[in-house]
């Protein structure tokens, strides 16, 4: 199955230094096969022990129905507030009772949910971002920490194609730099010579050939040459990254050509279906929920198999370019996981499904 946010694993913990003193909180969501999508420990000034692991919690939930969660297994180390949460004991305490209302109110909004209590060992992640909270005394966040490549891998080469701004080229630019990509962009190809991702490519250090598809007779040359330029550069994996064009796709780069989309596939997607007219698209609808979807590339706009989709709140007052910002943060979440999934090879394809193992 292709990573969703549908169904997502919360880890929580929260901790004083004096109860009450020093007070931090920490979580930790992952996919449902265990890929680590979000890590932030808060701190909360001086608070108790039971408010700091509530909060946890309470922060959690919140994160996890903003990305678009619908179901939820959360485990936290504190067996007493488990208990609480699955009505075994009472909440007496009239100022813990309002954060357990509260995230009871918050839990009735999944369309499914388990609270587990796991021990100590079992929750180490979390226990740490408490940790360096409380010794900073400010909010903390690690990106993709156990995603992050030693590369005792031979990096996979990249090819880049852009039409448009490039900032999907300068985020995967970033992850690998990072060290959170085991890749090199071995080539950049714009559709556009004048295309503001042309400048900005060149500004962080990398060529950039022009194949721009008015200067061929047919779209089978206009492939031929991308396939050429492929080839010659000897790409692993191709990365459209605000590419406009449909091309031929040759059969030895089949599944080996990814695309990501601004929308939740299959809705809102196909022909002249690209930037604000998506956003556009999803307002009009009334849609609650928006996203990314990264998906293997067919000679069919937007209709490949789905490797990864993250999703994102649609606001009451949200306009084409706002919600576009929402949905571009999960864009650089996304797209670094779905090449990632690729170097490792993880991802194989049955039918129109993909698999991860």
């Amino acid at each position: 199955m292709p990573v969703s946010l549908k169904k997502v694993k919360i880890y929580t913990d929260g901790g004083s230094r004096g109860n009450p003193g020093p007070a931090a909180c920490g979580f930790v969501i992952t996919s449902d096969s265990g890929i680590q999508l979000v890590a932030k420990g808060l701190f909360l000034g001086n608070a108790t022990n039971n408010i700091a692991e509530y909060t946890g919690i309470l922060n959690a939930l919140q994160h996890a129905k903003e990305m678009g969660a619908n179901e939820i297994q959360l485990f936290s180390d504190s067996e007493l507030i488990v208990k609480q949460i699955n009505g075994q004991y009472r909440v007496k305490n009239a100022c813990l009772k309002e954060y357990y209302d509260e995230i009871m109110t918050l839990l009735r909004g999944f369309s499914s949910w388990d609270v587990i209590h796991v021990y100590r060992e079992k929750n180490k992640e979390a226990d740490v971002l408490v940790n360096k909270a409380l010794d900073s005394s400010a909010d903390v966040e690690i990106k993709n920490d156990s995603q992050a490549l030693k590369k005792k891998q031979k990096p996979i080469r990249l090819a880049v194609l852009i039409s448009g701004g490039g900032r999907t080229l300068l985020n995967i630019d970033e992850q690998i730099k990072k060290g959170v990509l085991n890749a090199e962009i071995s080539l950049v190809i714009s559709s556009r010579s004048t295309a503001a991702g042309v400048e900005r490519t060149k500004n962080i250090g990398y060529g950039v050939k022009i194949i721009r598809k008015k200067d061929y007779p047919d779209v089978d040359q206009f492939s031929r040459q991308i396939e050429r330029e492929l080839i010659a550069a000897k790409v692993d994996l191709v990365i459209q990254a605000g590419w406009l064009c449909l091309w031929k796709i040759p059969t030895q780069y089949k599944y080996r050509v990814m695309n990501i989309h601004p929308a939740l596939l299959p809705s809102f997607g196909g022909q002249g279906m690209w930037g604000h007219h998506v956003h556009e698209a999803v307002l009009k609808a009334g849609c609650k929920i928006s996203g990314c979807t990264v998906h293997f590339c067919t000679n069919e706009y937007d209709n490949g198999p789905i490797i990864v989709q993250l999703g994102c709140p649609v606001k009451d007052d949200d306009s084409a370019d706002t919600l576009a910002e929402r949905v571009f943060e999960q864009e650089c979440i996304a797209y670094p996981l779905a090449i990632s999934l690729f170097e490792q090879k993880k991802l194989t394809v049955e039918g129109n499904v993909v698999h991860i193992h």
